[in-house]
């Protein structure tokens, strides 16, 4: 007899009883309210350094990114290098490419992703992040809209796409790192787009006159050489590109994206976003299909597209008005600011009105190089009509022509730390940006030097700093003098010498009292030689995996021991091994010294040892929310 009951579909129920108890309508309620101390709108990599710096400094801190992954043009979503004050004029070599937490984040992906892989520093940036106690990570979230209270944001209103959940995130300051700045528009933060005429600033790679241009967005591509003829078809969304279209602009290599594939508006550059998307990635494969199919570029037979980006990586849109508008004469004349908290070098690389759209105009005018650094004041980060927003990236109130040069990533970063640093303050202090410009300047300044930011022609001011009382005695010299490690400037700045040069290794460096002095904590700034480009990892350009690794800085100090002359005898007081940063802060039980003694032991490679500055306190200053208490 046959058994039907075998033959019923899976799981289909024997009895339908009307509508499943599983059956839902509309939507679940999810709404978030959540308060904060620092709220951070954008995880670009201004906005990764922003939130880190304020997290460490003890504010509650919220980190809003509307991607799946953070470092914005930096990620692997858009794979834009990580550039920044090293560009230089004539080749000179000066030491001023970026340290803190950018130069961090770049150290560990030279130590960690060794393969140079895209993806795996998205993953980098993300434990960077997440890591941080006091730091609360919101992906896939878009801040929408602004609650007001009077003249300050009580609340950033967000949509997290993924969870379908609007999140309200209240807090007493807030840092707009997105590069858009929706969240600072919605507050009513005036801004400006396009560029201003040369009469307004003085600025003489302005236009005669005003005009909505700015410059575009790209997309880039990167390319596997197969070992063999591979061809390629278009698809149908590309556009036909010929030689008149690229009469000004070079191939070069065929491994790594054209920066110039690139297109800018004269109007409203945010609403013409999906349209230029669509045109670029038309334009991306249009060029490709000319490399692969005129018959002018034999070189490109074995080639075969690895990756094209979805993305646009934008350079400009709105520049919201705060207190100084930075424009060009401020950085060309390079115009001292008491209130410097930021800095920048790269050159004026204006890229011209309509991009690809201009093919008798350069891709870029590159107006003037730089041969020493430029300073980005606090007033440029702090709006000027929102009592407790910050800016950092390239919505800070800038021209036109300064965003040419401020926009790139490394200079970016330098103004994150800056403002998650004053965030931070500010919340500490119960005051807002313009008061902690006013009152407390010196004290955000220490806190960026102390965390190692570079201010140039601003040192230290060594309040509490035990070591600037003793005498110092190096082992050997190669270079420098051991008394330079307490000047305040931890770098060679404007080719004058501010380092300690061992001869050979191991090496030490004593620091004498006269009287028993008490010591808990020591700081050091140690050699990552700034001459060298980190970004350089961030290229696209390798060829079959063919080209070896950059290798971790060799100069960098990899292990160090410490000893307290105590009651006549030598003893530990602390050590490092296998280091991996630059800055390097130990604490242990103070104890009353009249010598400490460090021992610098091995580098990456390097024969020599190299120091730019050495601190010892009792207890380091301490900027946050806690110091502020005691």
């Amino acid at each position: 007899m046959e058994n039907t009951e075998s033959r019923r579909a899976p799981y289909a129920p024997l009895q339908p009883h009307g509508p499943s108890p599983l059956e839902k309508t509309g939507l679940p309620p999810r709404l978030k309210e959540l308060a904060f101390d620092v709220v951070v709108i954008g995880g670009g990599i201004a906005g990764v350094c922003a939130a880190v710096s304020s997290a460490r400094h003890g504010a509650r801190t919220a980190l809003v990114q509307d991607r799946p992954v953070l470092g914005g043009n930096a990620s692997s979503e858009i794979r834009v290098c990580v550039a920044g004050a090293w560009s230089r004029a004539g080749g000179k070599k000066v030491e001023e490419r970026e340290t803190g937490i950018v130069e961090e984040l770049l150290l560990e992906n030279r130590f960690d992703n060794p393969q140079d892989s895209y993806h795996v520093w998205d993953h980098l940036l993300y434990d960077f992040a997440v890591r941080e106690k006091n730091l609360d990570l919101f992906m896939n979230t878009q801040a929408v809209d602004a609650v007001m209270d009077g003249e300050r944001i009580a609340a950033a209103v967000c949509w997290q796409a993924s969870t379908e959940t609007r999140l309200i995130l209240g807090a007493a300051q807030f840092i707009d790192c997105s590069g858009d700045g929706l969240l600072a528009a919605a507050a009513g933060a005036p801004y400006r787009t396009g560029r201003e005429a040369a009469s307004e600033f003085d600025e003489s790679y302005a236009p005669p006159v005003a005009d909505g241009w700015q410059m575009g967005a790209s997309l880039l591509l990167s390319t596997r050489d197969l070992g063999r003829p591979t061809p390629y078809r278009a698809p149908s969304f590309a556009v036909k590109v010929d030689k008149a279209l690229l009469k000004r602009r070079g191939l070069g290599p065929l491994a790594e994206g054209f920066w110039w594939v690139e297109l800018g508006s004269d109007a409203d550059i945010i609403a013409d976003q999906e349209e230029n998307r669509h045109k670029l990635m038309g334009y991306v494969h249009g060029l490709w299909d000319y490399i692969k199919n005129s018959g002018e570029f034999p070189q490109a037979a074995n080639l075969a597209l690895d990756w094209v980006g979805s993305v646009p990586g934008k350079r400009e849109s709105r520049r919201f008005i705060g207190d100084y508008i930075l424009s060009q004469k401020d950085l060309v004349e390079r115009r001292h600011f008491e209130d410097t908290v930021a800095f920048g070098g790269w050159s004026l690389d204006e890229h011209c009105p309509g991009g690809l759209l201009s093919p008798d105009l350069p891709p870029s005018f590159f107006h003037q190089h730089f041969d020493r650094a430029y300073e980005i004041p606090f007033r440029c980060l702090r709006a000027r009509t929102i009592s407790n927003l910050l800016f950092a990236g390239r919505n800070i109130s800038q021209t036109h022509i300064a965003l040419s040069s401020t926009r790139v990533i490394g200079t970016c970063a330098s103004m994150g730390q800056a403002a998650g640093t004053a965030a931070a303050l500010c919340a500490a202090r119960g005051v807002g940006p313009r008061e902690l410009g006013e009152r407390h300047l010196g004290e955000l300044q220490e806190a960026l030097l102390l965390n190692d930011a570079y201010l140039p022609r601003r040192p230290a001011s060594g309040a509490g700093d035990l070591a600037r009382r003793a005498r110092l005695r190096a082992s050997s010299t190669r270079s420098g003098g051991a008394e330079n490690l307490v000047d305040g400037v931890p770098r060679d700045e404007d080719e004058v010498c501010h380092h300690w040069e061992s001869d050979g290794l191991p090496a030490t460096l004593t620091l004498d009292w006269d009287q028993p002095t008490p010591v808990g904590e020591l700081v050091l700034k140690l050699d990552t030689n700034l001459h060298r480009k980190l970004w350089k990892v961030m290229k696209a350009k390798r060829v079959g995996n063919q080209d070896p690794p950059d290798p971790v800085p060799p100069e960098l100090v990899k292990s160090l021991a410490v000893e307290g002359l105590v009651d006549g005898e030598w003893v530990p007081l602390a050590a490092a091994v296998g280091i991996r940063r630059r800055l390097v802060r130990l604490s242990f039980e103070a104890r009353a010294v009249r010598s400490v003694r460090i021992q610098l032991l091995e580098t990456y490679g390097h024969p020599h040892a190299k120091l730019f500055e050495v601190r010892c306190y009792e207890r380091a200053p301490d900027f946050s929310a806690r110091g502020a208490e005691r």
